[in-house]
């Protein structure tokens, strides 16, 4: 498997200075950009497409690219790197546990929740991966269990109030988005959301039900979602700032 190759680069727009990386991949077919509060301006492109091509087209996308940034201007970073050891902070449904990790006697890693405690019981020391990695994806299961669980019940609670029938409900771990539907009337969640307050939890699935009726974010879209969900705008602008803590 060839291994994306990354390289930075700068342009100016104005009076900004844009900079951004670029990662390329000789899998990618297209050029695609896009903006995060950890990150900065990402530039994703086949192997193929010249630096001088690549910062036209950031050059072409640059007034988005600013407004971007400018609503990350207000968010908190997101967490330092993750270590998956004893005593880490992690949270679920909003509600803040200590992570315990130790290793147990199953052949397969274990999550339960105990107290206020997320225990990981991995398996014996002579496994051939390190544990920092075997933790984590015994986490990410976790939570993703817990989605299959909670999001369906969510959506069928929000779908009754919006009048619709509960559209299927796939988990999924987009890189920067919380959730999306399709034309075939599918929603797609983060389980990432499960950290969060089941009010906001509430927001995100709301949000996406809406656009099963509304495809874009015209004024139908926000009066339908405020005709349900008065509140949403706390609720948007909480995700906003505390999201990027969620992703690890």
């Amino acid at each position: 498997m060839t291994a994306a190759v990354s390289e930075r680069s700068t342009i100016r727009f104005g009076m900004r200075t844009i900079d951004f990386t670029v990662r390329r991949s000789a899998r990618r077919k297209t050029v695609s950009i896009a903006v995060d509060a950890r990150d900065g301006v990402t530039v994703a492109a086949p192997v193929g497409v010249d630096l001088p091509r690549i910062e036209r087209l950031v050059f072409g996308k640059a007034r988005w690219i600013v407004e971007a940034q400018r609503r990350y201007q207000d968010v908190e970073p997101g967490p330092p790197a993750r270590e998956f050891k004893t005593g880490e902070t992690f949270r679920y449904l909003g509600k803040q546990y200590r992570l315990r990790v130790a290793s147990g006697e199953r052949p397969r890693p274990a999550v339960k929740l105990l107290g206020g405690w997320l225990a990981v019981a991995l398996p014996p020391p002579a496994i051939r991966e390190e544990r920092r990695e075997v933790a984590r994806r015994a986490l990410v299961a976790w939570y993703r269990r817990r989605a299959v669980e909670v999001l369906p019940e969510r959506v069928a609670h929000w779908s009754g109030k919006l009048g619709l029938a509960a559209p299927p409900v796939l988990v999924r771990e987009p890189r920067a988005r919380w959730g999306s539907c399709d034309p075939r009337g599918n929603v797609r969640l983060n389980w990432r959301i499960l950290q969060a307050p089941r009010r906001l939890v509430d927001y995100v699935v709301a949000h996406e039900l809406v656009h099963l009726i509304h495809r874009n974010h015209g004024q139908e879209f926000w009066a339908a979602l405020g005709r349900v969900m008065p509140a949403y705008e706390e609720s948007r602008k909480t995700l906003r700032k505390v999201g990027p803590q969620y992703f690890w």
